[in-house]
């Protein structure tokens, strides 16, 4: 009794007497020992009283079952976790027990499937049913199955966002395909098979594609969608059997069954429901038409809404010839060769018909996350019309996925880092919390619950990463508005403006961001004297205006005056400023000379307090141990936000010598990393315990950096380059520390409303993207002793541990050296190799990336020190960085004291050129901005980071003559 008792107080049941009598229930079936983990797993769980009231139901109406599933000690958190996040996958289990079991013992869980996957998986399970078309029933059935390992793989966390609405689209491709292959098998029996002649008159057989469009061509599809279909055949004909028909009647057929297939309901739901709206002429087009027919629609009478939304179009079903055919007709009537915003203009105000007639007919109570300004269709809407702009001029943004659109865009610089990391963690919010809404009742729903206990559960069922350690509906609600706030300025920004700010330059500039845009003209400051602001701090912070009227601000002064408008409600914050005319200069400065903190500083105002520490404790560096004090990963993204700025700042007010700050920025990374090493253990233990009775997971993978953070040369943008490596006589637990790396590289890369750490890189590890994320010591080592190119080789001497066991890794990188230098340090193939690397990398990257990869550019350097130092590759260092790397090979007798004096002022040059350009703009950049703003910037940048024989001439003369010295040093170095 007082276990009960105790099970029913630990959790907060909204009906505590139903809870006691459910545990009343359970108790007697069950040993003590599995009481307390099971009240443990439910009282902990996203809905204690749903996942208890349907543990219940399963031990009264399928006690054997229930008895037998709850001994299987890998089915009871999938069990209960089912349980607490959707009612009618729990029904479904409550008719259907061996699914969960049968799911958790195939190992599936842990399995991304493909499109060909799940057909093989659906044609094996309809064989049990016979042959012809599927039934309806079957359909549904087989994909609440899937829907089944989908759910369990996505709130555990085994997959992200981008995984589980790839999934949940192979599924609905593999139920269409396998679907339609025996509907046309069917048909053909009775009418043959449908030919046409082609032009060099031969006859071919009719060829039919099923196009996706919207969520489903994209690869986005909900837990509860539509799929947006279009059907397409080759060409007129007729079929070759006794029955003949056209070819026309013969797909429309296949359509029309396909639809009813898909679309009937039965006592397992209904399969899709199919919208067939966007084909040609909509309600009103045949509903399969020929290849010829819509060329000529969408080229003679299609609206301009009609071709935006092929921007997602893809064949997901049947044969690809048909629908590739159109899809390549139509991509030059989708994208604009020119920037002419009347398109998008045309759209938008249909868009905006569309939202003041669904306001009208839902009422204002209710929020609809997909419609609401702000939302998912903003978020989408945006994105498509800046890849109708920009798609003509670069086919590189060409991409139907939102979340890879919005990659791509930023990399082409038509949005920000800022912005993009906005939209990308809004469009991750709003997605994951559509999930939830419509895995509960399998329903089309986006409209939030106005019931607080229905939140409070919404909250629980979020991903930790979205709201933290302790979801509430207040922070669910919270972070709601902050995402469709910040949604709403930039969509207002793109959309709505009469001249977009990124089209106000020549056609052959690279576009900037619409927030950054402003810092690259050049404006001079006017003092706004009859402002309000300026008055009111003439009154109550004059000395503050005082120092303002004297700056003359050129670039800054616009985003300041922003600031100052969330300054001055805060009197403590106004008195620093006015009391402290240092501090003053050192804001100002910030506005002056980078307009990514500036922005950093107008999203989030509380920066100024980290710059007041500065102020008070220049170099103070506590990375370590606040970070290890965390517990929760938005906690730690505040703090690598606060850290960055701080650290970043200090470079730019005081001159901090710019290797210096990269090595602290290497140890904000460090910090970063051994936080979220920790938390993710806890958490792996917590939801993925060892499979290995009493293991004990503490620092056993170890977390190696390479590259810049290898070298401690991490900065601001940069990602980080990370292996995974397992200790040999850990390698039982392989699967549990791969899910340990993928909670690391999830938390550190994830996109929230706290913004992003950092990107991590795992492509070094061997085989690249094809190798396993973790793998054992042994594995490293055999791979890099026969099967590794020189360049994955030379790659590891600039490796560190950052963390796990520090020692052993050390002591792992340091034979892994030893195998290096066994294979290219002694013998003269390495010098041809290196050569031939850095030629290549300069062929492909030197246009785009000329400070890095260009002739002369900072790769020379790079290259030369990776060849001197395999000379004496049979010592080990654990780090060094590129000025220590020019010290030890210079010590070693491998380096002239000229060439390296002049190597440390090159080097220095361009990490300071480099950095420079992040503190700009808050991305790397590959070449000296265009603008004489901005270079003028750069030039004031770059002046306090280097030594004054460094900054006596134009930075673009500075630039060429280093570059020439460079290379005619690589050049002498490999001729030798």
């Amino acid at each position: 009794m007082n276990s009960v008792i105790t099970a029913a107080q630990s959790a907060d049941y909204r009906n505590r007497e139903r809870a006691v009598t459910n545990w009343h229930t359970l108790a007697p079936h069950i040993s003590s020992e599995l009481f307390s983990r099971l009240s443990h797993l439910v009282n902990t769980s996203a809905d204690p009283d749903a996942a208890l009231a349907f543990l219940t139901r399963l031990c009264t109406e399928k006690r054997d079952d229930f008895q037998r599933l709850i001994r299987i000690p890998q089915v009871l958190l999938p069990l209960v976790t089912v349980f607490a996040h959707s009612r009618f996958l729990a029904e479904e289990i409550l008719q259907q027990p061996h699914w969960i079991e049968e799911l958790v013992l195939s190992g599936d869980l842990h399995r991304h499937l493909s499109a060909r996957e799940m057909e093989m998986m659906l044609e094996q399970f309809l064989l049990r049913r016979g042959p012809g078309v599927p039934s309806s029933l079957d359909l549904a059935q087989f994909r609440r199955q899937q829907i089944l390992r989908i759910l369990l793989r996505d709130v555990s966390g085994v997959c992200n966002l981008a995984e589980t609405t790839e999934e949940l689209s192979n599924l609905a491709d593999a139920i269409l395909n396998v679907t339609y292959c025996h509907i046309r098998d069917e048909l053909m029996k009775k009418h043959g098979a449908p030919r046409y002649v082609d032009a060099s008159g031969n006859s071919r057989e009719c060829e039919f594609s099923v196009i996706a469009l919207g969520k489903l061509g994209g690869r986005e599809l909900n837990y509860s969608s539509d799929i947006d279909l279009m059907f397409l055949y080759s060409a007129n004909g007729e079929t070759d059997g006794a029955r003949s028909i056209s070819n026309k009647e013969f797909f429309k057929k296949v359509a029309n069954q396909l639809t009813a297939v898909l679309s009937t309901y039965t006592c397992e739901g209904l399969c899709y429901r199919v919208d067939l709206r966007l084909r040609p002429d909509g309600k009103l087009g045949e509903v399969c038409i020929s290849v010829e027919g819509a060329e000529k629609y969408y080229q003679q009478r299609a609206r301009d809404w009609e071709l935006q939304m092929l921007i997602k179009a893809r064949v997901a079903a049947g044969d690809s010839g048909p629908g590739r055919r159109l899809l390549e007709f139509v991509e030059p009537l989708i994208y604009s060769s020119t920037l002419d915003f009347s398109a998008v203009e045309a759209v938008s105000a249909t868009r905006e018909r569309i939202q003041e007639k669904l306001n009208q007919r839902r009422g204002t109570k209710e929020l609809d996350i997909k419609l609401a300004r702000g939302g998912i269709r903003d978020i989408e809407f945006l994105v498509q019309c800046l890849q109708r702009l920009h798609g003509g001029r670069d086919p590189w943004v060409r991409q139907s996925g939102t979340l890879h659109s919005l990659f791509r865009l930023r990399d082409k610089n038509l949005l920000s880092d800022v912005e993009y990391y906005r939209l990308a963690s809004a469009y991750e919010f709003l997605r994951h919390l559509e999930h939830r809404l419509q895995v509960e009742d399998d329903r089309q729903t986006h409209t939030l619950p106005q019931d607080r206990e229905a939140l409070a559960v919404l909250a629980r069922r979020m991903p930790l990463a979205e709201l933290g350690g302790q979801p509430s509906a207040e922070k669910l609600l919270a972070q709601l508005q902050q995402h469709l706030e910040e949604v709403r300025e930039l969509y207002e920004r793109v959309i709505h403006a009469q001249q977009p700010v990124y089209y106000q330059y020549p056609a052959t500039a690279t576009a900037v961001s619409a927030t950054a845009a402003t810092s690259t003209v050049e404006t001079v400051f006017v003092e706004p004297a009859d402002s309000n602001l300026v008055r009111f701090l003439d009154q109550r912070a004059p000395q503050l205006a005082a120092t303002l009227s004297r700056a003359h601000l050129k670039r800054g002064a616009r985003p300041l005056e922003r600031y100052l408008e969330w300054i001055v409600p805060n009197p403590e914050w106004l008195g620093w400023l006015d009391s402290d005319p240092i501090l003053t200069g050192y804001l100002l400065d910030i506005f002056e000379h980078s307009p990514y903190f500036s922005e950093q500083m107008i999203r989030f105002p509380e920066l100024l307090i980290e710059l007041k520490r500065m102020r008070e404790q220049p170099g103070r560096d506590a990375s370590a141990e606040e970070a290890d004090a965390l517990e929760d990963s938005n906690e730690l993204r505040r703090f690598f936000r606060r850290e960055m700025f701080r650290i970043q700042a200090e470079s730019i007010c005081l001159g901090t010598p710019v290797f210096t700050t990269l090595i602290r920025t290497s140890a904000l990374a460090d910090a970063a990393i051994r936080a979220t090493y920790r938390m993710a253990v806890e958490q792996t233990l917590l939801t993925h315990p060892p499979a290995t009775a009493r293991y004990q997971a503490k620092d056993q993978m170890m977390v190696i950096a390479l590259g810049r953070l290898g070298m401690r040369e991490f900065d601001l943008a940069s990602d980080a380059d990370l292996v995974f490596v397992l200790q040999d006589s850990d390698a039982a637990e392989h699967q549990f520390w791969t899910r340990v790396a993928r909670t690391i590289i999830e938390r550190l890369s994830a996109y929230t409303g706290e913004g992003m750490m950092f990107a991590v890189d795992t492509r070094l590890r061997p085989n690249g993207r094809e190798g396993e994320l973790v793998q054992t010591e042994r594995s490293y080592k055999e791979y890099f002793e026969s099967r590794a190119e020189a360049w994955e080789g030379i790659t590891y001497m600039k490796s560190r541990a950052v963390a796990g066991n520090a020692d052993r890794a050390t002591e792992f990188l340091s034979e892994l050296q030893d195998v290096d230098w066994r294979r290219y340090g002694q013998s003269g193939r390495s010098q041809k190799q290196l050569r031939q690397m850095r030629l290549r990398l300069e062929r492909e990257q030197g246009a785009e990336n000329e400070l890095k990869a260009g002739r002369g550019g900072f790769y020379d350097i790079d290259f030369a020190l990776l060849f001197l130092r395999l000379k004496g590759a049979g010592i080990f260092y654990k780090v060094l960085n590129t000025p220590a790397r020019i010290d030890v090979i210079e010590k070693m007798g491998h380096l002239e004291r000229a060439d390296a004096a002049f190597l440390r002022d090159a080097a220095s040059f361009y990490r300071a050129l480099d950095h420079g350009l992040r503190v700009m703009m808050g991305q790397a950049q590959g070449s000296l901005p265009k603008s004489q703003a901005q270079l003028e910037m750069l030039t004031a940048l770059v002046a306090r980071w280097t030594p004054d024989h460094l900054h006596d001439q134009p930075l673009e003369a500075e630039l060429a003559q280093i570059r020439n010295r460079t290379r005619e040093f690589f050049d002498r170095l490999f001729a030798a």
